[in-house]
């Protein structure tokens, strides 16, 4: 038995969400403030908290609050609210016990049941809802009325005020049609009326990202969990041997402390019985040692660790880091326990956990190192003892389901890539969830797996950042990586507002195959700069090595393309480019204004004024069109001179006379570059000492940097 999916309306940014879960790991990430810990929050309101007025007003979505707004002007009564909806998966083989009294359909091809949990606004109330507000604007208009300088208050006071008196909760299962994948609302049965125990079914914890380890003196957060720990191991039919060799053991400290004891105090004792005047033999006052073991576990337990072989040094001397870590721990074995439940009671038929943000003060190799070790500790699920028979233990084990909300990279590269759900901002209000699963769906039903594996593969290893980013810039190769944060600077000084250089945005370098990555940018949604060469070729028949044509076995003679200047050329041997500009000629390629290079992916990408990507290429710049970077660098004025008046310095060319002797721009690229790595860094090192102002920044890079910086 699992949870198969989380559906939640109206709550924060989660207005129309939907939330896949895997069977054991779900992966949340995505940037900040798209609605990850709106997740946990929900479930916690609805499933744990018993304060009937556990929604504020900020947890309502701003937008369905102005719909609620427009409503009140119309005829129409409105049921909505903040919802969860709970999809389950159970199997004949479960133990059905429990969720036989919320099943809404016997037929044994569905093994869904749907469990709604709503803080509703239902339609008589919306009515006294809507004569309530008319009354109160009419006595905010009567107050402006009687002093001019008043200013009425409007729906808002009103909502945040009122709220309460209007919306109501309501726990219900609902019927779920697995022929149609809908759920029926108009046909439900009300828990609470049913007195069924949403508990037996679901039972949800959560390891807070807020947690209380620190590295001062008076720190013991440690410490005292391991009192908690035992607290939750007192019951537990394993380890009851151990609790009771531990009691044992306070048992007969206990008698030998009291006989301390009656030496120690006998003076004071002594005291209040002649100064109480107390007869012999009556109200004889005694002092004996009472060491209860979980009393004494709260205060007296220590953590330490061990340094240098016999050193033992207090919990707080570790590193934030490890006491993060361990406390993480600790935590989730408490919570293993609890789920594990009391005594005499079984496991939830469902456990979820939730835990946000393990990062918190790790260094990225320990990052590594949990999430590659989390499935291993919670994999083994809730296994309890309920009795034995001779030394067989009788068990009930459950599965545990986990969510992990991260910000880390780090965690995200040694993840399964079928785990990660990535949330997003759909609109200032509203976010959504994808599955990264999906994307491979997407990749092999158009016969791309191999681009797939390599996406997958390239993001794992390389640039898992990519999913935290704002903005982000696909670059062909080391000379545009090298010299770009260079570019952003230079663009910064001459457009001074909003800064590249202060924004979140991840360089990523894949040669001319930035097309591989179409699908995940449309994916995750962000706005995307590609940096990439026209790459012109021309047609030419094809010669053998004595210089004579090639004919094929047709006799026809055979013909293939190669690298041109841009003036001559006839076609693009760029995949990207060929991707986006599929039916564009190469002639009108050269001449695309930077708008027209623009795209939005709807059903297939399309240009568009406001698209999210930007692809930028060599363009036309002093009278010429470079074929690639260098060729472009080459043909402005101020960068030949920069060159020729440092010539000697610069390692990464080979050829240099050839910058004296006429020769233009095509010539230089294809006959003085002997490294473009090292004559990128040429670049930065001689002209560093005037902070870059000896060269000019290529106009194609430039244009599209000043489209990326635009918010």
């Amino acid at each position: 038995m699992k949870i198969n999916r989380i559906v939640i309306n109206n709550y924060r940014l989660l207005k129309d969400f939907s939330l896949d879960l895997e069977s054991d790991l779900s992966l949340i990430i995505g940037k900040n403030n798209t609605g990850k810990t709106s997740i946990l929050s929900v479930i916690e309101k609805f499933l744990n908290s018993t304060d009937l007025s556990r929604f504020s007003n900020d947890d309502f979505n701003l937008n369905f609050k102005e719909s609620l707004k427009n409503s009140l002007n119309g005829e129409e009564l409105i049921s909505d609210g903040i919802k969860l909806y709970i999809y389950i998966d159970y199997e004949a083989t479960d133990d059905l016990s429990n969720i036989s009294k919320v099943m809404m359909d016997l037929d044994p091809d569905n093994n869904m049941i749907v469990l709604g949990f709503e803080y509703i606004l239902f339609e008589s109330d919306h009515h006294k809802f809507k004569l309530d507000y008319k009354d109160f604007l009419e006595n905010e208009n009567s107050k402006k009325q009687n002093d001019n300088q008043y200013k009425p208050k409007e729906f808002n006071y009103f909502f945040k005020h009122n709220y309460s008196k209007y919306f109501k909760h309501l726990r219900k299962s609902i019927k779920y049609n697995h022929r149609t994948k809908e759920i029926d609302l108009k046909n439900t049965l009300n828990l609470d009326k049913e007195k069924i125990n949403i508990r037996d079914i679901i039972n949800f914890k959560y390891v807070s990202a807020k947690r209380d380890v620190a590295n001062k003196d008076s720190n013991k957060t440690l410490s005292k969990q391991t009192s908690s720990i035992y607290r939750k191991s007192e019951d537990d039919e394993v380890k009851i041997a151990e609790v009771e060799k531990f009691k044992d053991q306070l048992a007969a400290t206990d008698d030998k402390l009291s006989n301390i004891y009656k030496e120690l105090f006998s003076n004071i004792i002594t005291k209040i019985s002649d100064l109480g005047g107390m007869k012999s033999n009556e109200s004889i006052i005694d002092i004996v040692s009472t060491l209860q073991h979980k009393e004494l576990l709260e205060g007296n337990t220590t953590v330490v660790y061990s340094h240098d072989g016999d050193n033992k040094l207090p919990e707080h001397y570790n590193g934030l880091g490890y006491m993060n870590l361990i406390s993480m721990i600790f935590e989730l074995e408490i919570l293993i326990k609890e789920f594990e439940k009391g005594k005499n009671e079984k496991p939830s038929d469902i456990n979820l956990l939730f835990i946000e943000e393990p990062e918190a003060h790790t260094h990225p190799q320990m990052q590594c190192v949990f999430i590659k070790n989390i499935k291993k500790l919670l994999g083994n699920g809730i296994t309890k003892t309920i009795a034995r028979i001779g030394e067989d233990p009788i068990s009930i084990e459950r599965k545990l389901q986990y969510i992990i909300s991260t910000h880390s990279s780090h965690i995200v590269k040694d993840s399964d890539f079928n785990d990660i759900k990535y949330i997003k901002k759909k609109n200032r209000n509203e976010s959504i969830a994808k599955n990264l699963k999906d994307l491979e769906k997407e990749y092999v039903s158009n016969g791309e797996e191999e681009n797939y594996r390599f996406l997958r593969q390239y993001l794992t290893l390389n640039r898992s950042e990519l999913f935290f980013a704002d903005k982000a810039i696909f670059i062909e190769g080391d000379t545009e990586r090298i010299l770009l944060p260079a570019m952003m600077k230079k663009i910064d000084t001459e457009y001074p507002d909003n800064p590249l250089i202060s924004q979140n945005i991840s360089i990523v370098e894949v040669g001319s195959y930035a097309n591989i990555f179409e699908r995940f940018i449309n994916l995750i949604g962000v706005k995307s700069l590609i940096i990439t060469d026209i790459d012109s070729t021309k047609r030419v028949i094809s010669l053998d090595h004595a210089g004579n044509p090639i004919h094929s076995k047709k006799g026809k003679i055979k013909y293939a393309d190669c690298l041109c200047r841009v003036s001559e050329g006839e076609n693009t041997s760029n995949p990207t480019l060929n991707f986006f500009f599929k039916e564009i000629s190469f002639e009108r390629l050269r001449e695309l204004a930077l708008n027209k290079k623009r795209f939005i992916k709807k059903t297939n990408w399309k240009s568009h004024h406001s698209g999210i990507v930007q692809i930028c290429y060599q363009t036309l710049e002093n009278g010429y069109c470079g074929r690639s970077f260098e060729d472009a660098f080459f043909c402005i004025p101020k960068n030949k001179l920069f060159i020729k008046n440092n010539l000697s310095s610069f390692k990464g060319l080979k050829n240099k006379k050839l910058f004296f002797d006429g020769s233009d721009a095509w010539e230089l690229a294809q006959s003085c570059i002997d490294s473009k790595g090292t004559f990128a860094i040429d670049i930065l090192l001689l002209s560093a000492k005037n902070d870059f102002e000896d060269w000019v920044v290529p106009a194609y890079i430039k244009e599209g940097l000043v489209w990326l910086k635009q918010d």
